[in-house]
């Protein structure tokens, strides 16, 4: 190899019987004696050194990339961006083999210029480069705060928010309750393969999402492919989505609810009803109690695991329940009612959601529903249950009094419960 290739280089690599074209990469540490090569494909392809005959420079790379200057046509209307961190803001790291956050929101814009075909970005906002996993409530109190201003500011007329994957519905969860009667469209979007991937899903999710955040569709939302095609995403109520697959570009499915609508890139096709924007200012109510925990509850499990949260001096549990809302009743060694009657007095609000994720609670059914139910747990119907560990600490920062709890806890606050269940 000429030493004077350096990484971002493009060249051409000989085999024995073939050759490659593509930008020379910075192999990992952990890779020795490999050579990493991205493919105009935007995949990147290894080789051992030993096969390689030689490797030839084609062109020097620059460190200096073009500065994208935002140009605003006053035909289109404008969205503001909040931009957060994860996958969809990564690019590859060729000295780790991972990815890393982007530096500037310019690196997303040079990626995507198909995001300023249908609106200008007019501001743009970086609270924070954090990946989903490492975020808790003082991140979205953040988001929140950041998107208040920007829903009262006249000229912008929707917000995009991009966000990484595995906690996204926590986030989006925590923004209907925190914002309220929404004036505009709020919408969340994210990519599953980060954006120097020629596979990366985020050029199709940013399109949709530039069209979600200019419809009349006033709902914190999840954009995001429909299907693993290129077709078009689904926009998703917020508080009834989950992230249902690890690594496929759909990865999101809205649970017990039709989405809003179907997006392709150049239309809107409206699936179920919707809060229509309208004209009012908007007042982040953001309290939160973080002394709340979600517990899955399993065949054969020690009900003493909530002296823990006691002893913690947590406020509410959200209990996963197996069925349509039980735990380990009928066996004295691990019954879990009089232990359920004993944190109860002792302040600690219980809650109940369902682990099948589709369908709804309901323990009228069996016996040990009923007896269950005589414990005072609040049952949330078909409320998700990460939503429901988000609306209890919204809640129980709003009032101590069981009562008023049980009722909020209760009340269809932004859509997170539903009468009739849909798919």
């Amino acid at each position: 190899m000429k030493s004077e290739i350096k990484p971002g280089d493009k060249v051409r690599i000989f085999l024995s019987k073939d050759e490659y074209e593509g930008i020379f990469l910075e192999a990992p540490k952990s890779e020795k004696g490999i050579i990493l090569l991205k493919l105009d494909s935007g995949y990147n392809i290894g080789f051992n050194k030993k096969d390689i005959f030689n490797i030839e420079l084609i062109e020097k790379g620059s460190d200096k990339q073009e500065k994208i200057v935002l140009k605003k046509d006053k035909e289109k209307p404008n969205i503001a961006m909040i931009i957060t961190g994860g996958t969809i803001a990564s690019k590859l790291d060729s000295k780790t083999g991972g990815v890393t956050p982007l530096e500037n929101p310019e690196d997303l814009f040079r990626f995507y210029p198909d995001l300023f075909s249908k609106v200008n970005v007019a501001k743009v906002e970086i609270p924070f480069m954090k990946a989903s996993e490492d975020m808790d409530y003082k991140d979205w109190q953040k988001i929140a705060k950041i998107t208040e201003g920007l829903l009262n500011d006249g000229n912008i007329k929707g917000i995009i928010i991009t966000h990484g994957t595995d906690f996204l519905h926590y986030t989006s969860a925590a923004l209907s309750f925190f914002l309220g009667n929404l004036s505009k469209p709020v919408v969340l979007t994210y990519s599953q393969r980060s954006i120097d991937r020629a596979s990366s899903d985020a050029n199709l999710n940013l399109k949709c999402s530039a069209l979600a955040a200019i419809s009349d569709i006033a709902e914190v939302m999840l954009v995001g492919h429909a299907s693993s095609n290129d077709d078009f995403c689904y926009a998703m109520p917020g508080n009834k989505v989950r992230k249902m697959h690890s690594s496929r570009r759909d990865a999101f499915k809205a649970i017990n609810k039709k989405a809003f609508a179907k997006i392709f890139p150049d239309k809107i096709e409206i699936l179920s009803e919707y809060n229509p924007r309208k004209k009012i200012n908007i007042r982040a109510d953001t309290k939160f109690e973080d002394k709340v925990a979600l517990v899955k509850i399993y065949p054969g499990q020690n009900p003493g695991i909530l002296d823990y949260y006691l002893k913690q001096k947590y406020k509410g549990i959200i209990l996963e329940m197996a069925g349509l809302g039980h735990v380990p009743a009928a066996q004295a060694k691990n019954s879990w009612i009089k232990k359920l009657k004993e944190v109860q007095e002792k302040g600690l609000i219980i809650c109940a959601t369902a682990q099948t994720i589709y369908g709804r609670l309901n323990p009228l059914v069996y016996s040990n529903g009923r007896k269950l139910l005589e414990t005072g747990i609040i049952y949330l119907e078909d409320m998700l249950s990460e939503t429901a560990l988000i609306k209890l600490g919204w809640v129980l920062a709003k009032t101590q009094s069981k009562r008023e709890i049980r009722k909020l806890m209760l009340t269809n606050v932004a859509g997170e419960l539903n009468n009739r269940l849909e798919e």
